[in-house]
């Protein structure tokens, strides 16, 4: 990574001191952010965890920028959303789409790209554009002058279940790019290390008593984080910011853990947003937790089915492959009973109460009352819900949250 970090600083360097700033603006156009069903019910594709960062942490990171959401007329449109029509001021502008990973080249690209001009990769469609109010020609429209073609191995995020599936990889990208010239914070000589060089400790990090296999992917620990003692980790993996590994949790990588979670059990290569909980004993594997979850003690989710074949997850289109493992993607804002059994390839939407006997059915819509797929959350429960488990760590439930819950309550 040390051989990107000069180019990452000197663009930040650059942008400093011309004359003005550019600022990114991810558009979700083209990106079709439904077929990321449940968690862009919620957030746009830029928010979406993946690896250490979030896609739009990533460009922040590598541009030294700060981002802002292009305004797509929706019910998801909040107070960082920037109109593109001839009122947008004097700035340069990046529109980038919200559903690509940045990548060395791009950045580089990036470096050399004039006002007017896109960049293609492969010879595909434009993915990031430069302009300013010069290249608006009406709302929501801006006039280009050439394609900048480069050759290069990208990811756009289309579906949810690449979330874990790519996850390897990205903590792999996000460790380099947030580590890179960085001295670790010293680790307890209780624990016991393997490939200790491949093991970052930000600052107020505390673990005790716990090994660290890094020899298959780094680990890396955020800031204030703890892990409590007999834990067992092996890499790739990421504990966000302020979270918990609770006693004798096991963990495979290559699993995130986002900021403020609490978890605990076993865990292997799947992902959680941020302030969720799994904190107690059961079994989740290659899986996608949103923010603000709960998963009540000992909820297991099956990953694989007894034949071994493909897993067919539910989609707003229809069923699609998802390859031979995929646990239960769950949206923001759900909770599922003690000793929940969740279903190979279950969908289970925003806000759902999650209980009944036996296996949960492969999907539940947003704000469901149990599995029965009969009765629903009462909006207003379903907020103070929500607002008490906000309160546990700190938290409150914002305006905008409040609406966009709403939206999601009548229109889906």
């Amino acid at each position: 990574m040390d051989s990107h970090r000069p180019a990452t600083n000197f663009l930040s360097y650059f942008w400093r001191y011309s004359r003005f700033m550019p600022r990114i603006i991810f558009t979700e156009e083209f990106c079709q952010p439904e077929n990321l069903h449940p968690f862009t019910l919620t957030r746009q594709i830029q928010d979406i965890r993946l690896g250490i960062l979030t896609i739009r942490e990533k460009w922040e990171h590598w541009l030294g920028l700060p981002s802002f959401d292009k305004w797509e007329d929706d019910y998801k449109d909040l107070d960082r959303s920037i109109r593109i029509d001839k009122n947008i001021g004097d700035d340069v502008f990046l529109m980038i789409h919200g559903n690509v990973l940045p990548t060395p080249k791009m950045i580089k690209a990036i470096d050399k790209l004039k006002n007017g001009e896109f960049i293609s990769v492969n010879g595909n469609a434009g993915i990031i554009f430069r302009f300013t109010r010069k290249e608006v020609v009406e709302p929501h429209s801006i006039k280009v002058s050439k394609a900048v073609t480069i050759k290069d191995k990208i990811k756009s995020l289309q579906y949810p279940w690449e979330i874990f599936q790519w996850n390897a990889a990205a903590i792999q990208q996000d460790f380099e790019l947030i580590t890179g010239k960085r001295k670790s914070q010293p680790v307890s000589k209780t624990n016991t290390l393997i490939k200790p060089s491949n093991i970052f400790i930000e600052k107020g990090a505390k673990i005790e008593y716990s090994i660290l296999n890094a020899s298959n992917g780094p680990i890396y620990i955020g800031k204030n984080a703890e892990v409590m003692e007999g834990c067992m980790i092996r890499g790739p993996f990421a504990l966000g910011q302020g979270a918990v590994l609770k006693m004798g949790s096991k963990i495979y990588g290559a699993t995130s853990i986002g900021p403020y979670c609490t978890v605990a059990g076993e865990i292997k290569n799947s992902v959680l947003f941020g302030y969720s909980n799994k904190a107690h004993d059961g079994y989740l594997g290659d899986s996608v937790i949103g923010e603000w979850c709960n998963l009540g003690a000992g909820t297991s989710n099956s990953n694989l089915k007894n034949n071994a074949g493909e897993v067919k997850i539910w989609t707003p289109k229809g069923q699609m492959n998802a390859g031979n493992k995929c646990g239960v993607l769950v949206g923001d804002y759900s909770r599922t009973m003690i000793n929940t059994s969740l279903n190979t390839g279950t969908v289970v939407g925003v806000s759902c109460n999650v209980f009944g006997v036996g296996l949960t059915p492969k999907y539940l819509s947003s704000f469901s009352w149990g599995n029965d797929g009969i009765d629903r959350y009462e909006f207003d429960k379903a907020v103070a819900d929500i607002e008490n488990w906000k309160k546990l760590k700190g938290k409150k439930l914002s305006k905008n949250e409040r609406s966009i819950l709403k939206h999601i309550f009548e229109h889906y």
